[in-house]
């Protein structure tokens, strides 16, 4: 789902995924003298976002094409292609770990955020953030247009997400954890921007739009339109993430 271009990935999730990184970096708290891993750091919204603030970064992913993005645009960061249940950092390395967007897709999300909390020193930070289930309202389009076209699929309010809730959130960072909603906005020109960007994009929706054929593709771009409430011109979609953070011990 995530073997893309760091490009069709920052057309399809980077207009939400950039505003939301000084939020979240707000809400764990990070100030220029932090040292801060980047957990499933992707095309590097966050990555950039802690560098601005003047924090010594380093930052992990899965992905080869996007860790391989980063270390080219971020020489100075050091970018390790690993899944976040193997962080390769001896423990007590970091004040902070965050990971942005990115517990829904851990294989082993207590593993992971277990070991985002090793790495980090005690009295130091360990925070996360995924879209709300609703509330992100350009997937919330999606998910209702997968399931106008194809009875079979779930509809969003069917759909099993992890950790797109307070309620199960709170308990994957442990106890003491202070959660809050997070919103920002993602700005499109006109629709064919937001279809081009489903259409060659990342994650579920991406692999979804892959298995289409033409006519399929028609109909989805149709129904798509009606579920945004076929707007004509410019126009702006919410993005509401759940984030979660806690003191380590």
């Amino acid at each position: 789902m995530f073997e893309v271009s760091d490009t069709s990935y920052d057309n399809f999730m980077g207009r939400f995924s950039m505003p939301l990184a000084p939020v979240f970096a707000d809400f764990a708290g990070i100030t220029s003298d932090a040292s801060v891993v980047d957990v499933g750091a992707g095309t590097g919204a966050l990555t950039v976002e802690l560098l601005r603030r003047g924090a010594a970064v380093a930052a992990a992913d899965p992905s080869q094409p996007f860790a391989e993005s980063l270390g080219r645009r971020f020489p100075d960061v050091d970018v390790r292609v690993a899944p976040a249940e193997e962080l390769p950092w001896p423990d007590e390395s970091f004040d902070a770990a965050l990971a942005q967007l990115v517990i829904t897709f851990m294989s082993d999300a207590p593993a992971g955020v277990a070991e985002m909390r090793r790495v980090v020193r005690p009295g130091g930070t360990v925070a996360v953030c995924m879209w709300d289930r609703d509330g992100m309202e350009m997937l919330s389009a999606i998910h209702r247009t997968q399931a106008a076209l194809d009875p079979s699929q779930p509809t969003p309010e069917q759909r099993t997400y992890s950790y797109r809730t307070s309620e199960e959130i709170a308990p994957l960072v442990g106890e003491g954890a202070e959660i809050e909603l997070l919103e920002v906005e993602g700005a499109y020109a006109d629709f064919d921007e937001l279809w081009s960007s489903v259409r060659y994009g990342a994650g579920p929706a991406g692999a979804w739009v892959k298995t289409l054929d033409e006519a399929q593709l028609e109909a989805a771009r149709a129904e798509l339109h009606r579920q945004v409430g076929e707007p004509s011109g410019a126009f702006t979609l919410r993005g509401r993430a759940w984030a979660a953070r806690v003191t380590r011990a």
